[in-house]
Order: C-alpha cells, then sequence, then structure tokens
C-alpha cells in the first residue's frame, strides 16, 4: 500500500501548528508541554496525521521525561525507525508507517518485557478510548 501523501499546504490545513511542526518538520514539544501525558483509559494511540493505529494504552508507562511513552507499538509495522543523526548524536527516530510523519525517539531504557522506551510527542497522537 502507497503512503499517504499531501502537499504542504493540505498537511498545514488540516493540522494545527504544533501538530504541524512535530510531524511534518520533525519538531519535538517541550516536556510536559504536550497532550496524553496523562492519559490512562484503555483505547488506542493513533497517528494524527492519518489515523494509523499505532500504540494501546497498556503498553504505556510513566517515564517521567514528560513526553508519552510505550514499551511496544501496537502492532510490529505500525511505526518505522530511522536512524536519526540530528543534534550531534544518533537517535533512532520513529515515525507513522502509513503517513511518514514524524512520533518521536525510541531508546533502549524502557521496562520489560521489551526494554524498550518509545518516547513520543503527543501532538503526533490522538487517542480513541474504548467504547464499554
Amino acid at each position: 500500500m502507497p503512503k499517504i501523501s499531501k502537499t504542504d499546504a493540505e498537511w498545514r490545513e488540516i493540522l494545527t501548528p504544533e501538530q504541524y511542526h512535530v510531524t511534518r518538520k520533525h519538531g519535538t514539544e517541550r516536556a510536559f508541554t504536550g497532550p496524553h501525558q496523562e492519559e490512562h483509559r484503555d483505547g488506542t494511540f493513533t497517528c494524527v496525521c492519518c489515523g494509523n493505529d499505532l500504540f494501546r494504552t497498556a503498553a504505556k508507562f510513566d517515564s517521567k521525561t514528560g513526553w508519552p511513552s510505550f514499551y511496544e507499538p501496537m502492532e510490529e509495522n505500525s511505526v518505522t525507525e530511522h536512524k536519526d543523526r540530528s543534534f550531534f548524536m544518533t537517535r533512532i527516530e520513529v515515525r507513522c508507517k502509513d503517513c511518514d510523519a514524524h512520533l518521536g525517539h525510541v531508546f533502549n531504557d524502557g521496562p520489560q518485557p521489551t526494554g524498550l522506551r518509545y518516547c513520543m510527542n503527543g501532538h503526533a497522537l490522538n487517542f480513541d478510548p474504548d467504547k464499554i
């Protein structure tokens, strides 16, 4: 399936300035300023750009970093990973598999069972609570 592709103007039309900066310009919101930090209801975190299912609340944990953190994506292929050599360091950038939106980074200091910390920008995510 081809990636979702829009012009810069189309992305700007559907995203808030914060969402656009984070997802399309590979920005990072300041710690403790984005949405979803305190979201604990059962549900699914989706890509703000295209709606792709990314993470479940069951994999969310409080990393005390100021960004929503998860120990694994919802599906193995929900996200893609890319080397990021910005800011004079090498990190692993996480993007939405469907639209290439920048979501955040993954680190090797998370809890078990994976030992990973998917540190996501809240402005890159929407939240869909489970229906009871």
